[in-house]
């Protein structure tokens, strides 16, 4: 395909509370890997060149010597690079940002958990991105309940939307009986959770279920599916390959198209250093994948 006609745009739009975003977006935590700083400022500049209109980030994606891994050198925040890349940022922009996990650059990463810490993450958020107001910011749940109630977290985020400095709520790595226990204290536009075509089909039903209730489904590790942080270096599966091959295209963009085909509600937020890497995953928005494929792929 030639790359003056691939977009973001291709794969269809979906609202986040009253803000809409194309359904192939791009996820910001790899670009804080490289020492050099305008390598991921062209990135991305070039992604919002290809219809990206919705871009996901962490107060906790930093990397002083790779990405999310304690180093040495200086920190190199996703938010700053962001800021550095886009502001003034496009009207139709928006920027989804996680907190609930801190950085200390002598210990390295840990929980953050009191409304407290939290609120100074939104802080942050907002002071290294230059925003008066954050789009979305997504809870990040950790394994276990954790000291401080999920009502009480949520809550604290919650006061902070009603003083104006959040525009919407999320949860990411969440389970569906804990999107139930924050339903009536503020509204959840979006979940985010590890899904993919192989990896955590369980969770099926859950992508459903938002789905009718008109939540946004954002898998992350769609590409790296159970390769995590380490990408998606191992081998695919025959189903995928086969429909690579049919198709023409790569396995991690089959990967892509089977996320989209997931349902209206299910946005792509793939990660890349890569300029060809980012022209590939944003081309996977226009795969069209027949019924055949994804009984195959299912």
């Amino acid at each position: 395909m030639p790359t003056d006609k691939i977009t973001a745009a291709a794969a269809g739009s979906w609202t986040l509370g009253d803000r809409t975003v194309h359904r192939m977006g791009f996820g910001s935590m790899r670009i804080t890997a490289n020492p050099d700083r305008e390598p991921a400022i062209a990135l991305l500049r070039r992604a919002v060149e290809l219809g990206v209109n919705h871009i996901d980030t962490a107060a906790f994606y930093v990397s002083p010597g790779g990405t999310l891994r304690v180093g040495t050198g200086p920190a190199r925040y996703a938010t700053e690079l962001i800021r550095a890349a886009l502001a003034p940022y496009p009207e139709d922009l928006v920027i989804a940002t996680k907190v609930g996990f801190g950085y200390d650059p002598e210990t390295g990463f840990s929980e953050a958990l009191t409304p407290a810490q939290l609120r100074d993450q939104v802080e942050e958020n907002l002071r290294r991105l230059g925003r008066d107001q954050l789009d979305v910011v997504n809870l990040r749940l950790g394994r276990g309940p954790g000291p401080v109630p999920l009502a009480e977290r949520f809550g604290a985020l919650a006061e902070l939307r009603a003083a104006g400095l959040i525009r919407h709520l999320g949860l990411s790595n969440v389970r569906p009986e804990q999107l139930a226990e924050v339903a009536d204290i503020a509204p959840v536009v979006c979940v985010q959770n590890n899904y993919g075509v192989d990896a955590y089909r369980e969770q099926d039903p859950f992508v459903r279920a938002c789905g009718e209730r008109g939540i946004a489904y954002v898998p992350f590790f769609a590409v790296a599916g159970t390769g995590r942080e380490a990408g998606a270096s191992v081998g695919q599966s025959e189903a995928v390959e086969a429909v690579a091959r049919a198709h023409g295209v790569t396995p991690h963009q089959v990967r892509l198209a089977w996320t989209l085909h997931q349902g209206p509600h299910v946005l792509a937020i793939p990660g890349t250093a890569n300029p060809e890497h980012l022209t590939a995953n944003i081309a996977a928005a226009s795969l069209n994948l027949t019924p055949e494929d994804l009984t195959l792929l299912n």
